[in-house]
């Protein structure tokens, strides 16, 4: 096996990534267009037309979905680490600030509602993610302002697809399929006519300026985080604890049965003529005609309907039903956008939970004193941060369990990837380790999508840092799966583990360990083929099969261990 990634296969990666880090050491603003040449050198599989006059919606699309909708107004961006940071430097009122936030990434950000937006950086993986998206950004922002040109302000009123002679009108003015304008219409909803007069009014030139970015200061705010947590579960800390790293629905969800509880009040939702699909799928589903799952589907609904005026007071209520099956969700703290949620095994209701992870002699769980610490599965090198501290914090961590989404080369949409080596672009180390699952604990709960075992993995610095060339040379060196935050989990474990710190540019095997390791991954882009990228959307009802399936198998898991212990 080809251990490392060939170096001349990332040299442009490299060459962009040492040009962001050498202009931000400047203490003044930096303009965004310094990075385009690079940003455009490198060929990213995110954004494929860079280079091209004619817009790329996939890769603008991306970067409006993981930024908040006042980049409208924004032309300032100032990344910190916390707000004592922001305050020394001059930001005095950055308290007042509006706290906004991306509808596909989380981060802490505050926007002082002109022309400043400040983003709170967590690890350096912050960094290697927002530079290239607000470059794709501003790109693809001047491609449209030019072919506007000779559009007037007054056109760009009321475009919407019901006016179909002006929307398809635009959309070739914009060298535009009509199908990606009616996703940029998805993305701005009711302010699509101020983003389309906006971006007619003036080219884009952002700026940006990092306050600082020192390993100290993320452990500091990491420790904050968890001390945070700490205080509101002050009884967890001498317990046994598996560790998950995932989301913050799935695990809450099986383990209180709240939906499964609403089911008759979701499915009247369902019955509403604007989710006439899903009704349709329930009866299908209900008549033994559709193999999918009806838990799924109800899980599914129940944040849809939570969206809803109508529905909003679930969101509490759901909260206070899980806190009597022992789940305690702990919000993030202000800098350090990652929910925690902490659960009472031997609380547990077990006549709610999702029949899924039902199991023979469950009863025994009423005699477990362990509990899960679920988190939403952190950015890059923030992960390494996390598993560190909880490390120092926690003697006895039974299981480390990783759930994620994945880009594929060899899979499609839907599929559930287990890892058996792990290559960290970071530390440039190659793990190797016994994953806990196996294609058997996936099989029974995967309806549409494919178990792809033994493969490899890469751990990426960021989602845009890619290019063909590097994915070629990871397909010929076996590597099928590429993820941002295995690498720097295994990083962790080696400090758990060993009486060093974690080296670099060395294979390492781990064996023999004190507590189970599992890492599932499952598809949310096939950046080979020649389709659209997860920066158009999301998984949506599709992927929870996937998605649901890789949790259902971490919690039958942890639930068979504890309850060994009591038999």
């Amino acid at each position: 096996m080809e251990r490392s990634i060939p170096k001349e296969s990332s040299e442009s990666i490299d060459f962009y990534l040492r040009t962001i880090y050498s202009v931000l050491r400047s203490k003044s603003d930096t303009r965004i267009s310094v990075f385009e040449e690079a940003h455009r050198g490198m060929d990213s599989v995110l954004h494929h037309d860079a280079r091209s006059n004619v817009p790329d919606f996939n890769a603008f699309i991306y970067g409006l979905l993981r930024m908040p909708s006042c980049m409208l107004h924004v032309e300032k961006i100032i990344l910190g680490q916390n707000i004592r940071m922001f305050i020394q430097q001059g930001y005095s009122d950055i308290e007042s600030w509006t706290e906004v936030s991306a509808k596909a990434r989380r981060r802490f950000c505050l926007y002082n509602g002109s022309d400043t937006l400040a983003c709170f950086i967590t690890s350096r993986s912050d960094i290697d993610d927002i530079v290239p998206v607000l470059t794709a950004f501003q790109i693809e922002w001047n491609k449209i302002h030019l072919l506007l040109t000779d559009i007037s302000i007054e056109y760009l009123q009321k475009i919407s697809p019901e006016n179909s002679d002006k929307f398809k009108k635009i959309s070739e003015i914009i060298l535009s399929p009509v199908e990606d304008l009616k996703r940029l219409q998805n993305v701005w909803g009711q302010e699509m006519d101020d983003w389309m007069q906006e971006i007619k009014k003036h080219s884009s030139d952002l700026r940006i300026r990092l306050l600082d970015s020192s390993l100290v200061q993320y452990a500091r705010s990491t420790n904050s985080w968890l001390k945070n947590i700490l205080v509101e579960c002050p009884d967890i800390q001498q317990k046994s604890i598996y560790f998950i790293s995932s989301n913050t629905h799935c695990i809450a969800n099986m383990l209180s049965g709240y939906a499964l509880h609403k089911e008759q009040e979701l499915v009247e939702f369902m019955n509403e003529s604007d989710n006439g699909t899903f009704f349709n799928e329930w009866e299908l589903i209900e008549k033994k005609k559709l193999s999918a799952s009806r838990e799924n589907l109800l899980y599914y609904m129940l944040k849809k309907y939570q969206q809803t005026n109508q529905g909003e007071y679930t969101i509490q209520e759901q909260k206070d039903y899980e806190k009597k099956s022992g789940i305690y969700r702990v919000p993030s703290i202000q800098t350090f956008d990652v929910e925690a949620q902490i659960i009472d095994l031997s609380k547990i209701d077990l006549q709610n939970i999702d029949p899924r992870i039902q199991t023979e002699h469950i009863e025994a769980l009423k005699k477990s004193n362990a509990f899960l610490f679920n988190i939403d599965y952190p950015l890059g090198m923030t992960a390494f941060n996390i598993l560190s501290k909880l490390s120092e914090e926690f003697e006895n961590i039974c299981g480390i369990y990783i759930m994620g989404k994945a880009a594929s080369l060899n899979g499609v949409h839907g599929d559930v990837i287990i890892p058996s080596v792990v290559h960290d672009m970071h530390s440039e180390n190659t793990y190797f380790f016994q994953n806990a699952f196996s294609g058997a604990d996936i099989e029974p709960w995967l309806v549409y999508g494919s178990i792809l075992d033994n493969q490899r993995a890469v751990s990426v610095f960021g989602t845009y840092l890619q290019n063909r060339q590097f994915m070629d040379a990871l397909y010929r060196g076996g590597f099928t799966d590429i993820e941002m935050e295995g690498g720097p989990y295994l990083s962790a474990v080696y400090e758990m583990i060993r009486a060093t710190r974690h080296p670099t540019d060395e294979i390492v095997a781990f064996y023999n360990m004190k507590f189970d390791l599992g890492i599932l991954h499952y598809v949310s882009d096939t950046p080979m083929s020649k389709g659209k990228n997860l920066g158009a959307g999301a998984l949506s009802y599709f992927g929870m099969d996937s998605t649901y399936a890789a949790a259902i198998a971490i919690l039958r898991r942890i639930m068979s261990l504890e309850i060994q212990k009591y038999l």
